[in-house]
């Protein structure tokens, strides 16, 4: 296979609409991203009727822009590679939808990848070292997933969220405090102010598997507590609770992963997902990694949160692999990892 090969990436999952050029894999000559944040932030979190009509107003737009800022033109591309699940099935349909347009008119190969695969793969932008085997932690709004990269494309999953997801719980916690949308964010920077050791919330375990994750226990003990105050009246010291429950949050996702590296044998850790921009996690994560002789890897946050850059990565090594998808690829908003 030639080298310089160029990818399209193409992420409408969520209420990011974003489309990338990356070369070999690694190298991002454009990454654009049009959030939708604010058109969200009124409802208290994402509604999909509004993403699947706002990714339909901004995606020509959006790839046109990568394009020209990555200075090719679409017969200097290898191959499409877009997101076709999990997600809201609204928003992936405008992906891929314009994903297979463009492939069927131009003969471009087309590749569908796996949201988790792209928020791992982000990782490879810049940290041209890293290559499987490795671990990673992917923690985002909608998934909380121990993820062993046995090769490029090729996972097993140690232990996954039961209930809310990392990133679903700081959104929920953050709305129940009054910090509005999106939570993560507002939680880390008012954690801060706060004392983390304030009020022990719980960690949760999960007898069937020590590697799953549970937070809706942690949701429910910081709603209680807040409730509680609201009733006899006592006040709420708003950065305590965040600092609290962010702390409990890390607690689990680093006693997890440090655990199953250890258990599994992997000298090597990654992170991935919105949560991964989360400064308490990767500190604690930094300093567990470095006490144990374990090689750390993240992204920058803009490849933390939803982009094409990430989907373009994870499009290349399906692509070397011959994994190419026909005009039936179809959104699939329940999609597990390994279905692919």
């Amino acid at each position: 296979m030639k080298s310089d090969i160029l990818i399209l990436g193409i992420e409408t999952s969520c209420d990011e609409t974003a489309a990338s050029v990356v070369r070999d894999g690694r190298e991002a000559l454009s990454n654009v991203i049009s959030s939708q944040i604010e058109l969200h932030t009124v409802y208290g979190g994402v509604v999909p009727e509004i993403a699947s009509r706002k990714h339909i107003e901004k995606i020509n737009q959006v790839i046109e822009q990568a394009l020209l800022e990555a200075g090719v033109a679409l017969g200097d591309l290898d191959a499409i590679a877009v997101t076709y699940g999990p997600g809201l099935v609204g928003a992936l349909l405008v992906g891929v939808s314009e994903a297979k347009a463009i492939s069927f008119a131009s003969g471009i190969p087309l590749v569908g990848v796996h949201h988790i695969s792209g928020h791992i793969s982000a990782n490879y932008l810049e940290h041209r070292e890293l290559a499987p085997p490795f671990l990673c932690l992917v923690a985002s709004g909608g998934h909380s997933h121990l993820v062993a990269v046995k090769d490029y494309g090729v996972y097993d999953i140690i232990g996954r969220t039961r209930d809310d997801a990392a990133g679903e719980a700081f959104d929920k916690v953050a709305r129940a405090i009054g910090l509005g949308y999106p939570g993560g964010p507002k939680i880390d920077r008012l954690a801060g102010q706060g004392n983390p050791e304030a009020i022990p919330f719980p960690r949760a375990k999960v007898n069937e598997n020590a590697y799953d994750f549970s937070f809706s226990g942690l949701k429910s003990a910081v709603l209680n507590y807040l409730n509680a105050c609201r009733m006899k009246g006592e006040a709420v010291n708003e950065a305590d609770v965040a600092a609290s429950f962010q702390r409990a949050v890390v607690d689990v996702l680093t006693e997890h992963s440090l655990r199953a590296a250890e258990e599994y044998g992997y000298d090597t850790f990654a992170i991935a997902g919105g949560v991964a921009s989360n400064s308490a996690l990767r500190a604690a994560l930094a300093e567990e990694c470095g006490r144990k002789g374990i090689r750390f890897y993240y992204p920058s946050p803009v490849y933390c949160t939803d982009n094409a850059a990430m989907i373009a990565a994870a499009g290349y090594y399906e692509f070397r692999r011959g994994a190419v998808s026909g005009l039936d690829l179809n959104a699939v908003p329940n999609l597990k990892l390994g279905d692919t």
